[in-house]
């Protein structure tokens, strides 16, 4: 069966921390959720797996396309480093409330200790409120006591470097770097495949079964960097109408930011990888010129992805009115 862009439907997450935003983009909302803190559009996560909503294939889900188009659906050397797992995690974060402080492991530590690749990420901010903001990283150089006393008595977030973050802002995480989103603001995130998070401090928050969220102080301690890092701070590239500006370029994922009010085409021959599509807002037609498939088009909209298979590389995006895309590769 001829692969084709292939679209999945989010899986939707109830958070303490969510809003109501995000939740709006969706029609499958459980009635029973207060509101949505994550949509993960494209995910090979083993219990959240993404299932295909468009074409023939329907139904099947990220790991079931991997087991049996292999390379031609990610490309040689994005297989041949990764096998049946698919290297990357897409979602969409809306949160209302603080989130907790916290950071993530490097691929060398998650191996070891919890047979995952570590974390890595960027967020891409989506209009917030005025007061949406971040923490990433320390604002001085700190030690385990100095971290220890500062959660017992609540005052953690003080010792972090905060940035108010708005529209088009480019946040760069690196495995290691203490962070936290702050309460209103909204995001597209890009990410290892990876779900290994530890908390430092959540704000003394009881979970939905009523009871204190865990921390993972001794992991958080093991894998964090102490030091003060003056450069780790959100960027904010230049937007250009029907340009394509590259946003991230990372050994674990390349992301471009596309503004569209006229068709455009999209040449991915000198890649070997797969291309996912996170629509930001509006909506578009993508169609794949060198697809066999009668699936070849399809549209894209707000909090929806596509991922275009690595077979195939003449792709058409026609926005309908003004679209706003992120286009997410591999680069090995």
């Amino acid at each position: 069966m001829a692969l084709y862009p292939l679209k999945f439907k989010a899986r939707l997450f109830h958070k303490i921390w969510g809003g109501h935003t995000i939740a709006g983009w969706y029609d499958h909302v459980p009635a029973d959720y207060e509101n949505v803190g994550e949509a993960w559009v494209v995910s090979d996560i083993e219990k959240y797996p993404t299932e295909v909503c468009n074409g023939s294939l329907t139904g099947d889900t990220l790991q079931d396309l991997l087991e049996v188009y292999m390379d031609e659906l990610v490309g040689g050397k994005v297989y041949d480093a990764f096998g049946n797992h698919f290297p990357l995690l897409l979602k969409f974060i809306d949160c209302t409330d603080d989130l907790s402080i916290q950071v993530h492991p490097d691929d060398e530590y998650a191996l070891e200790n919890e047979n995952s690749l570590g974390k890595t990420e960027m967020w891409y901010v989506l209009p917030s409120s005025p007061e949406a903001a971040i923490y990433l990283g320390w604002n001085q150089d700190m030690n385990p006591s100095l971290i220890h006393a500062a959660i017992t008595d609540g005052s953690l977030a003080k010792y972090l470097q905060g940035f108010k973050v708005s529209e088009g802002d480019v946040v760069h995480i690196h495995a290691g770097t203490v962070h936290a989103m702050c309460r209103n603001t909204i995001v597209a995130e890009i990410q290892e495949n990876s779900d290994i998070t530890y908390r430092l401090y959540d704000y003394n928050r009881v979970g939905n079964d009523g009871k204190m969220r865990p921390l993972h102080l001794d992991k958080a301690l093991d894998v964090m960097n102490f030091s003060f890092r003056e450069d780790r701070k959100p960027s904010h590239p230049e937007a250009d109408k029907n340009g394509i500006a590259n946003i991230a370029k990372s050994p674990y994922f390349t992301v471009n930011r596309l503004q569209l009010t006229q068709t455009v085409q999209r040449d991915y021959a000198p890649l070997d990888s797969f291309v996912a599509f996170m629509c930001l807002s509006g909506e578009a037609e993508l169609t794949a010129l060198d697809c066999e498939s009668p699936d070849k088009s399809v549209q894209i909209r707000q909090g929806e992805a596509v991922l275009v298979p690595a077979s195939l590389n003449d792709i058409q995006l026609a926005p309908d009115g003004e679209c706003q895309l992120l286009e997410v590769y591999v680069e090995l």
